[in-house]
């Protein structure tokens, strides 16, 4: 097992977040040596009962090469916390995630870039200022991020698509699970 092995383990064991393998990486000296370590070595770095019962059961069913081909078949790769490509700003926020999923590539101008977030259930006036702003941005070269969403997220990506903008999209549901289904096409027009 390899680094970006184990912390995709730890990304697919529920429980363990960026704060709690953080401490398990400190305490152990490699996501490797923590992902192998025993449960006393876990509860000695921190973890409660839930977690370590968490991490036996993924032990005990993850399949690490069906999760590699999982992952390449969706046209996806993983990007570590460490890796030069990982965004900056991102690697800046208290407790960033310790892998992305992506599809597609990041651009140097994506360093330009303002996340344009907001209510599902948006009022016409928010919808038109939401359109104007982020529209006017992608236009001004300003990589748009948001999230998918119904609402405002899909408004600002749909702004910076018709002024032939960059948009990119995080998804909390992971790349797998286009949420909600009826952006997938949203989706897709953003991965091309």
């Amino acid at each position: 097992m390899d680094e970006r092995s184990a912390y995709l383990a730890f990304n697919l064991t529920s429980g363990i977040g960026p704060n709690r393998l953080r401490a398990l990486v400190d305490y152990c000296g490699s996501a490797v040596a923590a992902w192998e370590a025993s449960a006393d070595d876990w509860r000695a770095a921190g973890l409660d009962r839930r977690s370590i019962e968490a991490l036996h059961k993924t032990h005990g069913r993850l399949d690490l090469a069906a999760e590699w081909r999982a992952i390449e078949a969706a046209g996806l790769r993983v990007i570590m916390l460490d890796d030069p490509e990982y965004p900056p700003l991102l690697r800046q926020i208290d407790a960033p995630p310790p892998l992305l999923y992506v599809r597609g590539t990041f651009i140097d101008t994506d360093r330009w870039a303002v996340a344009v977030v907001g209510t599902r259930n948006a009022t016409p006036y928010g919808r038109e200022v939401t359109y104007k702003i982020a529209g006017d941005l992608a236009s001004a070269g300003v990589t748009v991020i948001s999230g998918l969403a119904l609402g405002i997220d899909a408004i600002a990506h749909r702004a910076a698509l018709d002024r032939s903008g960059r948009t990119l999209a995080v998804l909390g549901s992971g790349l797998g699970t286009i949420y909600p289904p009826q952006h997938r096409a949203l989706a897709d027009e953003i991965t091309m």
